[in-house]
Order: structure tokens, then C-alpha cells, then sequence
């Protein structure tokens, strides 16, 4: 009979600040699963800019526990189960989303923990890496195209298209049958946003970028994946058509006002997304959404940097400076 190793390595903080200030790696017990839970031995563990976030004490946060080992994200192989879990899952190779949401230990060990349907087979040719980037980024970017319901047939704006969470929101909004315009500041960009899936691409570097849209869409766009919100809003309300929508997920001054009126005579809805809160069923269509674009080769993270766990506070670091270039991993 197999044994499984009763300690593990893990990194940890237990109080917020500087990466390098708070970060520690460590022995502690190998977790569990409770009843509906399963546990993955790591392979990869993905960082997003929330997981930095949180650390940091960012939009207010704080600790809900005393020691909290980072990253929501990971992929690696189901080595036990809880009660009430199939134990036909065991050796699957899955990737995990929300493992550090209201739950006090991350990826960012040998092992995690997570509700069962938190854990979501893998495809074939898909490598851990992939896996363990989709789920804050790629969950956050399906919700940003579908907050509202289906796209097909309609025309959607991705702004930050090479982005993590602009990324998944390109592939799901072609594969969900829209038209997607996506907006780059850079002129070398425009191939890639092309190679990730937009339809068209317009450059905030070249000219008014209202007229270069409606001529894309003359009858204007019916929804908007914003990264910032505050900066865009003005020529956002000038291309949506009305009832059209704007998901936002960050913003260039948190604190800046809003075109009531404007959004109003336009019925605009505007859909304010943080990841830890989505319903469940949303975060479950975007699981099934991600896994088959992953599958198709439709999505796909370019790695700009890989560290192993002992360099946890320069992976943080790298994460928070890295923007379009690409993600940044933990090997486990």
C-alpha cells in the first residue's frame, strides 16, 4: 500500500507587506480532504495580481487567518479524496481555481485542498502550467464577456486583450459567437491579439479610437471587458449601443465619478466583477467554457517567467511587472 508523506513544504505569510518582508518557506502538516474535498499534489502553482493583492493589503483586505499560504490558482494530480467523492478521481490531473479563497492555504505548497468541483480534469496536451493560470484570470475573463448571457451574434470590446484576464475573455467571446474588437496600446501587439483571437484590433496609438471603432461597428458594440473603467468610461458610453453593458474588473482611480445620466438614458448596465464572489453556476460555465478552449489550442498563457517555491517573493514580484509580456509560475 502506498504511504503519503505526512509533512510538506509550503510558503506562508502571516502578515501582510513586501514580498520579501513576509513571505517565508516552510515545513508544515499535508492537508487533508474534509467530506466533498479533494487533495492535489502540486505541480505548478499559477500567481495573479490578486493573489499579490492580498498579500499586500491592497482595496482594503485584510487577514482572515493567521497564516495564509498564497495563490488561488494551481494544477497537479489528485492524490486523495474525501467522503462523499469518487474515488475514481484519484491520479486525475486537474487544474483548481478559488483554493485560496475564503480558505486559509493555497497552491503555493505541495499540496492543497479544495471542494471538489473546484478540482477540474485537465485536457490531454494540456500542460500544468496552462492549467494553473486559468483560474482567477480565465474565470474573471469569462465572466466579463457573460455577466450579461450570451454573446452570439453580438459585438464585444476586450480591452487589455494580452492581458490574463484579457486573454480568456477573447477566446471565450469567439468561441461564444460574438465579433470581438480588441483595443492595444502598442503596435506590435496587434499580431498577437490577432494569434489570441480577436476579430479586429484597433490601437489606442493610432488616432481616435471612437472613430476607429464605429467604423468596425457603425451601429455601435453591445458589451464592453474593461480593465479600466475610469479611464475608458467616456468613449466606452460613446461606441454602446443602448442596453448594452460594461463588465469591469479594475480601474485607474477607484474614486472617480461616474455619467449617471449618461449611463441611464442609454439603459447601460454595468457589471462590477471581483472573482471570490461570483455565483457558483457562473464559475462552473466558466470552468467547462475554459477547459474546452484550452483543449481546442484556442487559449493559451505565454510563461514570461518560472521560479521555484524557494523564490515565492521574487515569482510575487514578477508577477506585479510582467502585464501583457506573460504569466509567472511556481514549480513545484
Amino acid at each position: 500500500m502506498a504511504t503519503h508523506p505526512t509533512m510538506m513544504r509550503a510558503a506562508y505569510y502571516e502578515r501582510q507587506g513586501p514580498a520579501h518582508e513576509v513571505l517565508r518557506v516552510g515545513e508544515m502538516p499535508v492537508p487533508e480532504p474534509a467530506p466533498d474535498e479533494v487533495r492535489v499534489r502540486v505541480a505548478v502553482s499559477g500567481i495573479h495580481v490578486g493573489d499579490v493583492g492580498k498579500r499586500q493589503g491592497y482595496w482594503g483586505s485584510t487577514m482572515a487567518y493567521p497564516r495564509v499560504v498564497p495563490h488561488g490558482d494551481g494544477a497537479g494530480v489528485i492524490d486523495a479524496v474525501g467522503a462523499d467523492v469518487d474515488t475514481a478521481r484519484v491520479g486525475q490531473r486537474v487544474w483548481v481555481y478559488l483554493a485560496q479563497s475564503y480558505r486559509p492555504f493555497g497552491t503555493a505548497a505541495e499540496y492543497t485542498v479544495v471542494p471538489g468541483h473546484h478540482a477540474v480534469e485537465l485536457p490531454e496536451g494540456a500542460g500544468f502550467d496552462q492549467g494553473a493560470l486559468l483560474g482567477i484570470a480565465g474565470i474573471t475573463g469569462h465572466r466579463a464577456v457573460f455577466a450579461g448571457g450570451p454573446v452570439d451574434g453580438l459585438t464585444v470590446i476586450v480591452t487589455a486583450p494580452l492581458g490574463g484576464v484579457g486573454r480568456a475573455a477573447t477566446a471565450v467571446a469567439r468561441r461564444g459567437g460574438a465579433t470581438v474588437i480588441a483595443t492595444v496600446r502598442h503596435a506590435e501587439q496587434v499580431d498577437a491579439a490577432l494569434s489570441a483571437g480577436a476579430h479586429h484590433v484597433v490601437g489606442l496609438y493610432d488616432g481616435d479610437v471612437v472613430e476607429q471603432i464605429k467604423e468596425i461597428a457603425p451601429e455601435g458594440v453591445d458589451r464592453i471587458a474593461e480593465t479600466d473603467l475610469a479611464g475608458n468610461i467616456e468613449a466606452d458610453l460613446e461606441v454602446l449601443k443602448y442596453n448594452g453593458a460594461i463588465a469591469t474588473y479594475a480601474t485607474g482611480d477607484a474614486n472617480a465619478p461616474l455619467p449617471y445620466w449618461t449611463l441611464a438614458t442609454k439603459n447601460i448596465a454595468v457589471h462590477f466583477l471581483s472573482n471570490d464572489d461570483f455565483p457558483e453556476p457562473a464559475n462552473e460555465s466558466a470552468a467547462a467554457d475554459l477547459t474546452a478552449a484550452v483543449a481546442a489550442g484556442d487559449l493559451r498563457y505565454p510563461i514570461a517567467a518560472r521560479f521555484p517555491l524557494d523564490r515565492i517573493a521574487d515569482a510575487q514580484d514578477a508577477a506585479e511587472a510582467t502585464g501583457a509580456k506573460g504569466r509567472v509560475v511556481i514549480d513545484l
